[in-house]
């Protein structure tokens, strides 16, 4: 732990740099996950689309059991295919988007679903539509559970991001892998301990973030 710490105050635009590299992955992935993730989720939750919902939901699990050095490679072999670029930042995102999707889509859908009937027929006496229902029922009643999957979801990417050095993409995964192939335990600390620390300060954020967005009934004092 000591080697670690020396080799961040000898080298400290280094670990910036990683970390930077891991933010704008993480992030990156992230946007897009929750646009693609919460649009599916609301869609799903329609009436008649049950099976629907069960068949995306089914997906989703089944993309979580896929490791991801086996999804970065199908990856790195389709993007080259069309001509793509088959390293770095692009399948690296396009995989944690991936993996992003299930506690996204999960908590949309159970959350959506799980509105008090009342308050939608509440909505209804007082004649709103079906898309005012939507932004002005569900979804302020639905934002706490959505923003508890959108957490988990940032979590396990900025875990898996770490992965994703492996095919080019930086990152705080970096020094880990160059510490396992040079046998530095240093870099491998300094690799994991700065993994573990931006998932949990990133984690407390997203904390302050879901109880600034929830409405002021909702919020559990």
């Amino acid at each position: 732990m000591l080697e670690a710490w020396e080799y961040v105050t000898r080298y400290p635009e280094k670990l910036a740099g990683w970390t930077l590299e891991h933010l704008w992955i993480t992030f990156a992935a992230v946007g897009i996950a929750v646009i693609l993730g919460v649009t599916v989720g609301v869609y799903i939750t329609g009436k008649g689309k049950e099976r629907i919902a069960d068949t995306v939901l089914y997906l989703a699990e089944i993309m979580m059991t896929i490791p991801s050095l086996a999804l970065f490679g199908l990856l790195m072999l389709v993007l080259s295919s069309v001509g793509l670029k088959a390293i770095g930042f692009l399948p690296a995102v396009i995989a944690l988007i991936v993996y992003g999707q299930l506690p996204i889509l999960r908590n949309t859908y159970t959350a959506i679903r799980g509105v008090d009937p009342a308050m939608i027929e509440a909505g209804k006496g007082m004649g709103m539509t079906e898309k005012q229902l939507l932004f002005k029922v569900k979804l302020p009643l639905a934002v706490p559970v959505i923003m508890a999957g959108l957490r988990n979801a940032i979590v396990l990417i900025i875990g898996i991001a770490a992965i994703a050095a492996l095919i080019g993409a930086g990152g705080l995964g970096a020094p880990i892998f160059r510490g396992l192939r040079n046998a530095r335990m240093d870099l491998i600390i300094l690799g994991g301990v700065s993994v573990s620390i931006l998932a949990l300060l990133v984690d407390a954020l997203m904390g302050r973030v879901e109880r600034w967005v929830t409405p002021k009934g909702l919020r559990i004092r």
